[in-house]
């Protein structure tokens, strides 16, 4: 939530100076397959539909053709260490905004999925290492369980 409050009337209606939004907003990967000129943002709570396409239009000078907004339910959860308590998130505004049909955005892949290549050599060299490592260990007139 904003640390700012948007400032009350004052009689004499004197101009308002405000240099930082009161809202804030967050793009966010889509969940389900959409159009490539439709973007979803995660925004504050007291935005509405003309706050949020004012909020691009004006500081990020983005054309917006559509916004539609709704509020997802928090999810609820049993606490882990409380028995019985039930734990529900906040819940969260998401907004879809919808670009002119000649522009496009794709979210961008920021972390690359890491490729499970399993390298042969490393794996017989580590078992040839083990191996000699517990050779190594076992005592002579010893119990083979008993080792250092």
């Amino acid at each position: 939530m904003s640390t700012r409050w948007y400032p009350l009337y004052q009689r004499g209606n004197p101009q308002l100076r405000v240099f930082l939004p009161n809202f804030w907003m967050k793009l966010i990967a889509p969940t389900y397959k959409q159009p490539s000129n439709v973007v979803n943002f995660h925004c504050s709570m007291e935005m509405t539909k003309h706050d949020v396409k004012n909020y691009l239009e004006k500081i990020y000078n983005v054309k917006v053709m559509f916004v539609r907004t709704r509020i997802a339910a928090g999810k609820t959860k049993k606490h882990e260490f409380q028995s019985g308590a039930i734990i529900k998130e906040d819940d969260r505004k998401l907004a879809y905004v919808g670009l002119p049909k000649d522009q496009s955005f794709v979210f961008p892949q920021l972390f690359k999925e890491a490729q499970k290549e399993v390298d042969e050599d490393n794996v017989d060299k580590s078992k040839a290492d083990l191996k000699n490592f517990i050779d190594s260990s076992k005592a002579p007139g010893l119990p083979p369980w008993f080792r250092m």
